[in-house]
């Protein structure tokens, strides 16, 4: 298991993250859930310092951007220090930005599509997903009442809703119930619709192509 975590880091993110979708729902109504959530997002970091060493990014960045991120959630696992999301969102949105470019970088640093670099498709979607939702949260940190819902319209929105939002955002599904209502959270919305279909169009499509490539190379 240590060998294949070491050859599909990628992998390994993307699992991890694919878990905490089915997790998460079941941590935000307690003192005890939100300090296990904040655990988990150290555990995130660390992964995803770990797929940033497998990429040609420099890893320092990466460290500089999680370490800040890391005493915050730690903070915040002591206690309700809701001054703090803010910063601490805004730091891990920088992260897994960073983590996502540096993905793109790595699938297409060559011609041959390795199996990490497959996961690493799922991964870096993945990423861009969870940075969303952590611009959502300083957005509404920001400027509270930026999202609504269905459910209690005028409350803040939780991280799972937020995080809802951006998958669907994301994925041009539109299927969320959870809205922007302000200004600056819609160009926020927007700017990720763009990004989702960038993405496809030009990163996806790439590797697509080189897979093809590479079967036509090998049969010929």
């Amino acid at each position: 298991m240590l060998t294949a975590a070491r050859r599909h880091p990628s992998a390994i993110l993307l699992f991890a993250q694919l878990g905490a979708v089915l997790v998460y729902p079941f941590l935000e109504d307690s003192d005890a859930g939100r300090a296990i959530f904040s655990a988990l997002g150290i555990g995130f970091l660390a992964l995803v310092v770990v797929a940033v060493r497998s990429s040609p990014a420099l890893t320092p960045v990466a460290l500089l951007l999680a370490l800040p991120a890391t005493v915050l959630l730690l903070i915040q696992a002591t206690g309700d220090h809701e001054s703090l999301l803010g910063w601490s969102s805004a730091l891990e949105a920088a992260l897994y930005f960073y983590a996502a470019y540096a993905l793109v970088r790595y699938m297409l640093a060559d011609h041959d599509i390795t199996t990490d670099e497959l996961f690493a498709v799922g991964a870096t979607f993945t990423l861009v997903a969870w940075a969303f939702a952590y611009v959502f949260q300083v957005v509404q940190a920001v400027e509270p009442g930026s999202f609504t819902a269905a459910v209690d319209p005028q409350e803040n929105r939780s991280w799972m809703e937020l995080l809802f939002l951006s998958f669907t955002t994301l994925t041009s599904t539109g299927l969320s119930d959870v809205v922007p209502v302000k200004a600056f959270a819609r160009a926020v919305v927007m700017i990720e619709q763009l990004a989702g279909l960038g993405y496809v169009a030009l990163v996806v499509s790439r590797l697509v192509g080189l897979m093809v490539l590479g079967r036509q190379r090998r049969a010929g």
